[in-house]
């Protein structure tokens, strides 16, 4: 594995990735929907912590995204599934079009 000399914020990769924040934000809330090492924490102070994506990360959630979004059902199914733990969130990201 490459020594990671960088990382991007969860809002920054939304940005870069055209995504909802709160979307990623519930995709890397289980570490294990990401490669080992992808998902790194970011300490901030003493209790504050932010998340962060190696750019292996990145590359690896902009590829779920769109495998995911091949089809209506398909998304449906990665929204249900363990990807998205929180059915308010799941519901109103379904209610969107697919891109």
């Amino acid at each position: 594995m490459a020594t990671i000399t960088h990382v991007h914020t969860l809002a920054y990769a939304a940005e870069m990735l055209g995504e909802d924040v709160e979307l990623l934000q519930a995709i890397v809330w289980n570490d294990d929907n990401l490669t080992y090492g992808s998902i790194i924490t970011v300490y901030t102070g003493p209790d504050e912590t932010i998340t962060a994506l190696t750019d292996d990360g990145v590359d690896e959630l902009s590829d779920m995204l769109r495998e995911a979004r091949r089809t209506t059902q398909t998304w449906h199914g990665f929204l249900d599934d363990d990807f998205v733990d929180d059915p308010e969130l799941a519901t109103r990201f379904k209610a969107q079009p697919l891109r």
